[in-house]
């Protein structure tokens, strides 16, 4: 990581994520002429300090109505007239007047009057309406040894209303809403040991990102204008100077994302929508119905033998889905334990797991499961023979109850494609999975997996 020790010279203005799509519309038949005259934060939010307190600085910028004239321009749709500074504008053409009014030209004649002031035919109204903190916060870290580490995020999200409004008549023509959020993540190491007696070396490093609130802001309202001219072609309230552009890949692919806002992402071969069934989300894909999958990782044993190892692991699974927050996981694997020298075992498993899903709506979502499970294995010694029963004590060969649990990660790629992180143990009822019984505690076994699921549609 390098640390920021120089300033640097001002720099161009941020370009969002939405600005080249703005940019990139197709060009209307003629600029609508739009006044804004104040777009205001309405949230009343102030910003919180890291102690948890308030201060007297808002959560949201205050210059919201600058950034909206600014994105309005850029679209190359609109034509703004002046409306926040109208008192200053009027006053200065007040002066203008009176000195004409008084002085005459250089020829001594009469100076001509002051045209009058373009007037709008909508106003854009509005504001930001809405931030929310917290929306969702995690982390994970480990540390071994006084050596470690850790990942910390949080989310708050920022929404926009925005509205055109007829001036002839007062009639509200179209309103639409944007959200974006605003991302903060913070990573930190540490080394903390004892050298010597009484001599402590402790070694700290970290860095946060936090999303400028202000740059969020202005992708919200950006993504606000660039709908509110598509919307505006769809429903003839301007006109396209070329109206074959109704059919550019822009407007199709934001028509098919606000389908997929509303729940409808599944597209024929024509192009037609189709509802989606009970059991799909948001983003179009059947998390908590009938799909398949299979994983692979690393699993390591905590058993008698002080020197354990990791060893490869993999499963085939098929899911159920009673509800999007609840499901059952039937699923059926191989692996390897093993000892550095005492021994080396092949263990088959075939587990039932209730899953539950915290966020069902979203593509990234955690979950944890519990459930059931049946273990086999076949220890063999360092020269590869399999341990004699009698050294297990009566623990014999043959399947062994045993309960699972653990947490994981899974990520929608794609309407019906997924895949998981996850990490798991089994707390299994037999001391025998070494090939050898010592002790009052039975054997362990933790996993790390990285799989994949396919979802059927139907």
């Amino acid at each position: 990581m390098v640390v920021p020790a120089k300033t640097t010279r001002a720099r161009l203005g941020y370009t969002t994520a939405i600005h080249k799509e703005l940019t990139s519309l197709p060009p209307p038949k003629e600029p609508i002429v739009v006044a804004v005259y104040k777009f205001r934060d309405q949230t009343g939010q102030y910003k919180t300090t890291a102690t948890g307190g308030m201060s007297w600085s808002t959560a949201v910028s205050q210059g919201a109505t600058t950034m909206l004239l600014k994105a309005l321009e850029d679209s190359k749709w609109f034509m703004t007239l002046e409306r926040e500074g109208l008192s200053n504008l009027l006053n200065e053409r007040r002066i203008i007047r009176q000195t004409r009014e008084q002085y005459l030209g250089e020829g001594g004649e009469q100076l001509p009057t002051l045209p009058p002031l373009l007037y709008a035919g909508i106003t854009l109204e509005g504001g930001i309406i809405s931030y929310e903190t917290n929306t969702i916060t995690g982390g994970y870290g480990a540390k071994y040894f006084g050596l470690g580490g850790s990942a910390q995020f949080r989310r708050d999200e920022v929404t926009i209303y925005l509205r055109a409004v007829s001036t002839k008549n007062g009639r509200i023509l179209k309103t639409v809403h944007t959200t974006k959020s605003i991302l903060s993540r913070m990573v930190d190491v540490g080394f903390y040991r004892y050298v010597r007696i009484n001599r402590l070396l402790e070694i700290e490093s970290g860095f946060s990102h936090n999303e400028p609130v202000n740059m969020c802001v202005m992708e919200a309202i950006e993504k606000a204008i660039y709908s509110l001219i598509i919307e505006g072609i769809l429903d003839n309230l301007w006109e396209l100077q070329n109206p074959d552009d109704v059919k550019s890949p822009l407007v199709q692919h934001y028509l098919k994302e606000k389908e997929e806002a509303k729940g409808f992402v599944q597209f024929d071969e024509e192009g037609n929508l189709i509802p989606i069934p009970d059991g799909y989300t948001a983003v179009g894909v059947v998390k908590r119905r009938l799909g398949f999958g299979l994983n692979g990782g690393e699993q390591y044993y905590l058993g008698d033998y002080n020197d354990p190892r990791f060893r490869p692991t993999g499963a085939l699974l098929v899911r159920y889905g009673m509800n999007p927050w609840f499901s059952f996981v039937l699923s059926g694997g191989i692996g390897k334990l093993a000892d550095k020298e005492n021994f080396e075992a092949l263990i088959v498993h075939a587990d039932l797991k209730a899953v539950v899903t915290l966020l069902p709506m979203k593509r990234l979502t955690p979950y944890f499961f519990m459930g059931a499970s049946m273990l086999n294995f076949w220890p063999e010694d360092e020269e590869g023979n399999e341990i004699e029963r009698e050294r297990t004590r009566g623990n014999y060969w043959g399947w062994k109850p045993a309960v699972v649990g653990g947490v994981g990660l899974e990520y929608f790629i794609s309407g019906n494609w997924s895949t998981t992180l996850s990490m798991d143990h089994y707390f299994t009822f037999t001391d025998a999975l070494d090939g050898i019984v010592r002790g009052s505690w039975d054997d362990h076994l933790f996993g790390v997996r990285l799989g994949f699921n396919y979802y059927l549609n139907r």
